[in-house]
């Protein structure tokens, strides 16, 4: 029995000096050195370039690179800043003027919502600071369909000219200034373009809004007097002056809203839309239907679209609510109790009247001139492209052609004179409507005789002439060929018009 007891005592001290030995303990003094939590990390720092060694002590002073994104999309915004920040009374006014408008930031962070995802996620790819993805808080309050009073479009608000520089197509059907992806992609090639020719991002932005020729120029005065070339030193308009420093107040409020007694929505940090390709031309509404979206939040997502009608070989891509995408392929391939579009194109065989193109096509004036904007007193030019309700005979879509370069090309309504003439030998409504060009057939409804009719030498012809053509035409003409009595001005019924 003692040689047992012995064995486990002997045993137990063996085990316990095991312990002892891999878990040693810490004196009380080291212990209570070790801060029972760690310090806050500090902004990751990502090196550039090729990789090199690092000392001992470098890497003690670096901070740990987050590897989960963050769950906020301002704070993945705030991250990535990059630009220097700009001070002084301009930035104080700015930030004034947008934390006593706590209403207006609500909408206006509202609404960017649906488009700062794909927004950061362009700047990140192309290296670029993030603060740009609050440009358009300046351009537009983040509406793509705003328009401002010198005919810039969209929340980028590109002009015509340069939209098209950046191959933002401008049609009747649609004006891709307004599209998300497309003047998303204009605008940051545009911004990298300018930060390349001026090195410099806040001198980048000024020539963003005031155009980089006068950028340049104000620059080069600057030099040659000897002056300062950055931002705050060129003198511009106003607008200009201003422009930087609403940047750098709306960004200093993201990055510390609390200090401006500002509430910014929260935006998850993950994508709001998907694309989604469209192979048959369809209306509007039932696209909004299909994907069971209301038609304002579809409009919003789409603001490129002109008309009611979305034409595949122009807009081969719709985007929808992430997960809406699916319910509207679903739906698309079900859909089978109509056609999917109700409107196609229709070019004006030659120039005429709202009235005439709209008996043309079986609509109403009024429904012509509303579905393709066409405001009172105007002539449709021939060639242009008209939005028309698509019959039973023609289930076809719009040819890419037409869908991409379709315009709608508009004259004001002339104020006609009406002129009595004297025919002359051998004269016929052909060769009268030839010598005044007029259209033949309007030449006999004026005088209530055919289209093939002879005049007698010296018979009245009446006619219906521009003002300023009337006097042109009559001092060309014989003595036979003027009019006989005083022209009168007046204004024909528009199905009465001719013009060439």
């Amino acid at each position: 029995m003692k040689l047992i007891t012995l064995t486990a005592m002997a045993l137990t001290l063996w085990l316990a000096g095991c312990a002892s030995t891999t878990q040693p303990s810490v004196p009380a003094a080291v212990s209570e050195a070790v801060p029972a939590k760690l310090p806050a990390p500090g902004p990751a720092v990502i090196p550039a370039g090729e990789l090199t060694p690092i000392t001992a002590e470098e890497a003690a002073s670096r901070g740990v690179a987050q590897m989960a994104p963050p769950p906020d999309l301002w704070e993945r915004i705030r991250r990535g800043f990059r630009m220097p920040n700009l001070d002084g009374d301009l930035v104080r006014q700015q930030e004034q003027w947008y934390a006593t408008r706590p209403d207006y930031m609500q909408r206006m962070t509202e609404r960017s919502r649906k488009y700062l995802f794909h927004i950061v996620e362009e700047l990140e790819r192309r290296d670029m600071p993030t603060e740009l993805a609050l440009l358009p808080f300046i351009e537009s309050a983040f509406n793509p369909q705003a328009v401002s009073s010198a005919r810039a479009a969209g929340m980028w608000q590109f002009m015509p000219a340069t939209g098209q520089f950046f191959e933002l197509k401008q049609n009747v059907f649609r004006d891709d200034r307004r599209d998300v992806l497309a003047s998303t992609r204009a605008a940051l090639d545009y911004l990298q373009k300018l930060y390349g020719m001026f090195g410099d991002w806040h001198l980048a932005l000024a020539a963003y809004n005031w155009g980089e020729g006068s950028v340049g120029r104000a620059i080069a005065r600057n030099q040659k007097a000897g002056l300062g070339t950055g931002y705050q030193d060129l003198k511009m308009p106003n607008e200009t002056r201003f422009y930087v420093p609403k940047l750098q107040a709306v960004k200093n409020i993201v990055a510390d809203p609390e200090r401006f007694r500002s509430e910014l929505p929260a935006i998850g940090n993950h994508p709001y839309f998907q694309t989604v390709t469209v192979s048959r031309d369809i209306d509007v509404a039932l696209a909004a239907r299909l994907a069971d979206v209301p038609l304002e939040d579809f409009k919003a997502l789409n603001p490129s679209q002109n008309r009611p009608v979305i034409l595949a070989a122009g807009t081969p891509e719709i985007l929808l609510p992430w997960d809406n995408a699916t319910i509207f392929q679903r739906n698309f391939e079900a859909y089978t109790t109509g056609q999917y579009a109700s409107w196609t194109a229709w070019s004006a065989p030659s120039t005429m009247s709202v009235a005439e193109a709209a008996k043309r096509v079986g609509m109403s004036e009024a429904d012509l001139r509303s579905v393709n904007t066409i405001p009172p007193r105007m002539l449709i030019k021939a060639g242009s492209v008209l939005i028309v309700p698509r019959t039973t005979k023609n289930q076809d879509d719009v040819s890419g052609h037409v869908a991409d370069n379709g315009q709608l090309n508009l004259a004001p309504e002339a104020v006609l004179r009406r002129t009595t003439v004297k025919a002359g030998k051998h004269d016929t409504v052909a060769s009268i409507a030839r010598r005044y060009k007029l259209n033949a057939g309007q030449v006999a409804e004026w005088n209530n005789v055919g289209a093939s009719a002879a005049f007698r030498a010296g018979q009245q012809v009446v006619l219906f002439l521009p003002s300023k053509a009337t006097s042109r035409s009559v001092k060309a003409r014989p003595a036979a060929a003027r009019p006989s009595a005083q022209a009168t001005t007046v204004r024909k019924p528009a199905k009465k018009v001719a013009h060439r």
